[in-house]
């Protein structure tokens, strides 16, 4: 196979096997310098250990970054102010992760002066679609390297013999304490694949999930907590201030104990194929159930129907990649929009994995007590309206039944 001149590559390195035998591969095949970024996402591992891997291979620019306030401020935060939701359950985590790295890759890049990005997604999945997406909308001359479409490792063998072969050291963990699966973690969840997930009718087992007890392990009592809205967004939990990504590694652990967040469901990807996952995301899945309550006072009837319209879109783009397209930036300032009335407290209880509204106030309701009790509401709504009201409703109906027109199925 012949391959384009590449003098320097940024690639996106977890420091893992897979990625060390990338970066050795690039150097190899392409002859070029490979420049490194990690980013710390809250994936709860230590990101500095890339360092002395990336070192050890000859890596003079290498990049480690903490973008956690940035992904829940300017990804996760955005995102659940839609209230967005893939196929009515997967709350979107590995997702909204792939433009922020994206993002970030073609500005190191550019201040770099390479002429390649590379990434360690597979040919069979989304988020080779999801990151090369984000480069071309942000730099449509960037050159784009993706070994597993491009090498012929086709099995972990193979590259336990590349990694071998080349001197790469392969970390042997004792049997049993490495998970099978194949993971993925931000801050605002973690994701499992592959392994006994591959048959969709085998259980998952317990010790497979990392960050939430069982519901049946969670505590007999439940837990009650409040969380302060501005603009759509939470600010405060409990009466304490915090920023974004407080909030979220607070609503993780509060969840997490409670075992809140697991979902397990057979997903359509982008590429095509039907994919089997089980992902946690405790923090997203209390954030969700407060926004819809919150706005549930706040929203103008219309406004709330036609979000909850537009979502399943929103929610589509963001899965296959769209996070930079027009019609992603077109909608999310919508929604933005819409947000400016989202303020004020909802109070949530948190048992056994379920999350429960019992409460929920704001100076700029729309809820009316005087118009829906059932008491005497002292001429605020005259009944006789709705007469009137429902015949011009059924207008269209009546002159379909004059005309001899039935409905009946």
């Amino acid at each position: 196979m012949s391959h384009p001149e590449i003098k320097k590559t940024v690639l996106a390195y977890s420091g893992g096997l897979d990625t060390s035998i990338i970066l050795k591969w690039l150097q190899e095949t392409y002859d070029c310098e490979v420049v490194t970024f990690t980013a710390d996402l809250g994936q709860g591992e230590e990101v500095e250990d890339a360092r002395a891997k990336a070192e050890a291979c000859g890596v003079s620019s290498i990049y480690i970054e903490d973008l956690r306030e940035e992904f829940v401020r300017d990804y996760v935060f955005p995102m659940f102010r839609a209230n967005a939701i893939y196929e009515g359950e997967y709350l979107l985590g590995t997702s909204i992760a792939r433009p922020l790295i994206a993002k970030r890759m073609i500005e190191i890049a550019e201040a770099e002066g390479a002429d390649a990005v590379s990434h360690g997604a597979t040919g069979k999945g989304n988020d080779q679609v999801r990151f090369e997406l984000g480069f071309y909308a942000l730099k449509p001359d960037v050159k784009v390297i993706a070994p597993w479409r491009e090498w012929d490792l086709v099995s972990r063998e193979d590259m336990l013999n590349y990694a071998e072969a080349h001197g790469i050291p392969v970390e042997r963990k004792r049997e049993g304490s490495k998970s099978p699966y194949s993971m993925d973690a931000n801050m605002l969840h973690i994701s499992y694949e592959g392994y006994d997930l591959e048959d969709p009718w085998s259980e998952p087992s317990e010790n497979m999930w990392r960050w939430s007890v069982s519901p049946e392990q969670a505590p007999d009592q439940p837990e009650y907590i409040e969380l302060r809205y501005q603009g759509g967004d939470i600010v405060a939990i409990n009466g304490e201030p915090m920023t974004p990504a407080q909030v979220l590694a607070r609503l993780n652990s509060i969840g997490g104990k409670h075992g809140i967040g697991r979902i397990d469901i057979v997903e359509n990807r982008f590429v095509g194929m039907k994919s089997r996952g089980c992902y946690e995301t405790p923090g997203g899945t209390i954030m969700l159930k407060a926004h819809r309550a919150i706005e549930s006072i706040t929203l103008d009837r219309e406004v709330a129907h036609l979000k909850d319209e537009l979502m399943p879109r929103y929610a589509k783009l963001i899965y296959n990649g769209y996070w930079f397209a027009p019609e992603t930036v077109m909608m999310q300032k919508m929604i933005d929009a819409s947000q400016a009335t989202v303020n004020g407290d909802v109070r949530l209880k948190l048992y056994k994995g379920n999350v429960t509204v019992v409460g929920r106030r704001s100076e700029q309701s729309l809820f009316d007590e005087r118009l829906c009790t059932f008491e005497d509401d002292e001429g605020a709504y005259d009944q006789r309206d709705a007469g009137g009201f429902i015949k011009l409703n059924a207008l269209r109906l009546r002159l379909a039944a004059f005309a001899g027109r039935t409905f009946d199925g």
